[in-house]
Order: structure tokens, then sequence, then C-alpha cells
């Protein structure tokens, strides 16, 4: 099942994603297999209780308990799902990867973009004020905050390294986005007033074929989407994800800081 879902399915390149993938094979059994039980026992209610062999109104209806069991089972099969993958999963995917070599971004979404905060060299974020937004400064960074003073803004650009854990610190400028990154198998809203950890490593750096129309800026790079409607602009809210190899993220920043 999961190698036939694999079909319409984005690639897999992050660490975590076997796992979700493995869960999401899992859920298509169960619904497969109560698509097919319940189609049956469909058939056999048309066949059993067809007015040729039941003249008679029955008020009694089925008397069995088989029906019974058969949606006890499905309730237990649900809970081992719940309980024994899908938190469990969530409980790892939520945890912070602590280490020297993490990385932490912010992303703040807008109608209709992306706005992509990077630390610096000093991996200190500047204050930002939101009276101080406009065009030109997105994200309304202090420019008198001397911590801000190495800070890197993008705008639908998001570029991280491989084999690094990462921090996304999501938040939204107007209305709920929904923050959407397919091969990394990430999807969390961006709320307005709130700043939510998500949390993943690429387990893959971007191949040169992949290419999104997005894409104006590089030649290689996985799609962002905004995965909930935001607005008249919504279609157009697409970024780009560049996944680099090693010592390519501290050349793109150097590129950026200079």
């Amino acid at each position: 099942m999961k190698d036939f879902l694999a079909r319409w399915m984005p690639i897999d390149a992050s660490s975590h994603g076997q796992e979700l993938d493995q869960m999401n094979a899992l859920v298509h059994w169960l619904m497969l297999l109560l698509f097919v039980g319940w189609g049956i026992y469909f058939v056999w209610v048309l066949f059993r209780y067809r007015a040729g062999r039941n003249p008679k109104a029955s008020y009694e209806g089925a008397t069995s308990s088989a029906t019974t069991w058969i949606e006890g089972g499905i309730v237990v099969a649900e809970a081992i799902l719940l309980v024994g993958f899908a938190i469990p999963a969530w409980a790892r995917w939520v945890t912070p990867q602590p280490g020297e070599n993490a990385v932490t971004v912010r992303v703040i979404g807008e109608q209709f973009a992306w706005n992509v905060h990077y630390p610096g060299p000093d991996g200190v974020f500047g204050q930002q004020k939101p009276e101080l937004m406009n065009a030109s400064n997105p994200i309304g960074l202090d420019p008198e905050d001397p911590a801000g003073g190495d800070d890197i803004v993008s705008i639908n650009q998001l570029h991280i390294p491989v084999d690094r854990p990462i921090t996304v610190l999501l938040s939204s400028k107007d209305v709920i986005h929904s923050f959407g990154l397919p091969v990394m198998r990430v999807k969390q809203d961006s709320i307005p007033g709130m700043e939510i950890p998500v949390h993943f490593t690429a387990a893959m750096s971007t191949p040169p074929e992949a290419v999104y129309p997005a894409c104006a800026a590089t030649k290689s790079c996985w799609e962002i989407a905004c995965a909930q409607l935001c607005g008249l602009g919504h279609y157009r809210m697409r970024g780009f994800l560049v996944v680099h190899e090693p010592g390519g993220f501290e050349a793109w920043l150097a590129s950026k800081a200079g």
C-alpha cells in the first residue's frame, strides 16, 4: 500500500516522513477493509431483506449481534492506530531536536507571501515592531536593535542545510495561513498572535531536477505551499525551499550578508 500511494505523493525528503507515510498506509488499509466489508454487507442486506422474501414488513430488523462485534473491532483498530502509531509519531515530531548544529528560522505569513527571517552569524533574532512594517521592512525589524544588524530577510525563499535539525517558528501578520512543505511532510497553520514551532530534518538535498514555477531565483527547489484559503490571492502564495549540501547553506547566508 505504501508503494502504491507513493505514486501520487511527493517524494519523502525528511527524516520523519517514512513513519508518517507508513501510518498513512495503515489508515488506507483500514479504509479499504471497511469499504469492501460494508459494501459486501450492503449487497447481502439487499438480497436478504428483498421484498420477494419478506412480503410483510419486519419492525424488529436484524437481531444478530455480529455487526456490534464488527463495529467494536473497528473501534479497537482505530484506537491502536491512534494510540500506538499516531500519538507517538506526533510526540516525536513536535519535540525539539537539541544540538549545536540546529538551525532556527522564522517564517511570517501574509497576504500573499512568506517572509523568512534568519538570525545571522550571531544567532540572535533582532526585535520586531509592528509599527515599523512596510514594503521595504516586511517583518518590522527594529534598525536600532544591534542584534538585528546581521539578520537576513527573504521573501518566498527558505534555505536550509541537509542533515541538521530545523526549527521553523511560524506566525502570521494578518489571517490564518497554512505552511506546507510536502516533501518534508510538514503542514502547520500560522496564526496571528501566535508563534508555533515546527521541527523537522531534511534527509536529502534538493536535486537539480526539482524545479517549480515559483523558483524564479534558483535552478533547483521544492515548493512551499499555503494550504489554507487565505484570500483572493491565495492561488499565488507560493514559495520555494532549497536544501543545501554541507557548506552550501553557510555560503548562501554569506552571499546575502555581503
